[in-house]
């Protein structure tokens, strides 16, 4: 894989390969650690600018994928992160952790399951206290479980799944809203499943258009208060998620081949929308979805 940092002027067709995965099967949730062909988070290409000097940022599901790019590049861009992610993922929240520490920033890991009501109210109040404060949140994590009959979604998996990226969503935004000030901001996961949902998807992609939703009206309640608020749809990006049967896999091979790129996306090629949504260079920006997706046509 490349390492140009995201400045190098690049060919966005071949910046990354067009991977052909291996089937492969992980117990859910996955991680990167085990993942066929390794996924880039930017461990080697991200650059920081000192963007989010002094921020003090709380990201879900920042073990792995898409959550660890983005905690890597806030703090290469100078904020402290506080990790949320699953106990069973520790070996790449350690990573992480490491990657962080190695930017002399400060990083505090904080297992447990959000898709539970306290743990998701805990989560933000440990997070205060380790950071002294919030003023970025990043509620990123998400379960994805492909099921090809709607006769065979159980009850449980579709509770679970809006439990955990729906419900925590909720729980940790109004949780953490005493601690946010003017000039905070809330970034939110949504997905293209939001507007082009796939028919395996049925559950998740109900999620990820009340993720969209969600973020749209808090947007115009918070935006008094000087607090905005904002999603990113990724498309197909190369994570643990697509491998712990979040793809049938049979359709592996050929993840993301269908984007005008031609390509699946890599974590890292998320991370600088985040940032941007989180620093004050998007401060006219709020109640917008960016779509990072190789292409696809979206709203």
């Amino acid at each position: 894989m490349a390492h140009q940092d995201q400045y190098t002027f690049q060919n966005p067709v071949t910046r990354y390969p067009s991977i052909s995965p291996p089937k492969q099967d992980q117990p859910e949730p996955g991680l990167d650690r085990d993942l066929e062909p390794k996924s880039d988070r930017g461990e080697k290409s991200y650059r920081g600018t000192g963007r989010l000097a002094g921020r003090k940022a709380l990201i879900t599901g920042a073990d792995s994928g898409i959550g660890a790019a983005v905690a890597i590049a806030f703090a290469r861009e100078g904020a402290d992160v506080a990790l949320s992610y699953l106990p069973v993922e520790e070996p790449d929240a350690q990573k992480i952790v490491e990657l962080i520490r190695d930017c002399e920033q400060k990083a505090v890991p904080l297992p447990g399951d959000i898709s539970e009501a306290k743990a998701a109210r805990d989560l933000v109040a440990k997070a205060v206290e380790e950071l002294g404060g919030l003023d970025i949140i990043v509620n990123n994590a998400g379960r994805q479980i492909a099921v090809e009959q709607l006769e065979d979604l159980s009850d449980e998996q579709f509770e679970e799944t809006f439990k955990t990226n729906v419900f925590a969503m909720f729980w940790i935004t109004k949780a953490a809203l005493p601690h946010l000030t003017a000039g905070a901001t809330i970034i939110n996961t949504t997905s293209i499943q939001a507007y082009k949902p796939s028919a395996t998807l049925i559950d998740y992609a109900s999620t990820k258009a009340a993720i969209n939703n969600f973020s749209k009206g808090l947007a115009q309640q918070l935006a008094p208060r000087g607090i905005r608020v904002n999603a990113v749809a990724p498309g197909p990006i190369w994570t643990p998620l697509q491998v712990s049967d979040g793809q049938p896999k049979e359709k592996l091979p050929k993840f993301g081949k269908n984007t005008p790129l031609g390509r699946a996306g890599q974590p890292t090629e998320l991370a600088p929308a985040y940032v941007f949504l989180a620093s004050a260079e998007s401060s006219y920006v709020t109640g917008e979805t960016l779509n990072v997706n190789g292409g696809t046509p979206s709203p």
